[in-house]
């Protein structure tokens, strides 16, 4: 089945920087754009990053622009977030996601604390 799995989260202090990475599997990853979203308890859930299925469009949030970075190795089906200079603004559950014809698939979602 359809599946995305995050990992990289935990705690960091301000400035600081953190790399997620979501390994897809159940489908042919490379034929699929990525989303990077975050949410904090009692708000939206927010994108603030797309990657295309290759890799040659990207595109961010304002709120992490030139701080984050989305990038993909289509080969062993991972997408990463690389993430500099964060905030505790930046604080949130961070989830990738996929959409497949109707189907919308959600990892299970890292936690990113950044505090001193």
């Amino acid at each position: 089945q359809v599946q995305l799995v995050e990992s990289g989260g935990g705690l960091v202090q301000p400035g600081g920087s953190l790399r997620l990475a979501c390994v897809g599997s159940g489908f042919r990853f490379s034929r699929y754009d990525i989303s990077w979203y975050r949410q904090v308890p009692g708000k939206e859930r927010e994108r603030i990053a797309f990657i295309s299925d290759s890799g040659d469009r990207t595109t961010y949030a304002d709120s992490v622009k030139g701080r984050f970075t989305i990038s993909r190795d289509n080969s062993k089906s991972i997408s990463y977030l690389q993430m500099n200079s964060l905030r505790p603004e930046d604080t949130a559950t961070y989830y990738c996601r996929v959409v497949i014809g109707v189907m919308t698939r959600w990892g299970q979602g890292t936690q990113v604390t950044v505090s001193s």
